[in-house]
């Protein structure tokens, strides 16, 4: 999940050297952080918030098959 996140977030942003994805694990859960340059912040988030859930959709269709629950956080 953290790659997918990692890649993903790499294609959207000008800087993908400051991309950063920390991973919290719990017993069915994995929380995901996400840290871009503060530049590159809103083209993660897009408008309304559309780029975020987004990725946070296909997170939550690929952890599905692990039986996991993750959520991604994206951090200033």
């Amino acid at each position: 999940m953290k790659e997918l996140i990692t890649l993903m977030a790499k294609a959207l942003v000008d800087d993908p050297e400051q991309v950063d994805v920390q991973e919290i694990k719990a017993q069915q859960t994995v929380v995901l952080e996400l840290r871009v340059a503060k530049e590159d912040l809103g083209k993660v988030i897009g408008r309304k918030g559309r780029t975020a859930q987004a990725m946070r959709t296909i997170l939550s269709c690929a952890s599905a098959k692990e039986q996991k629950r993750v959520i991604l956080e994206i951090v200033e």
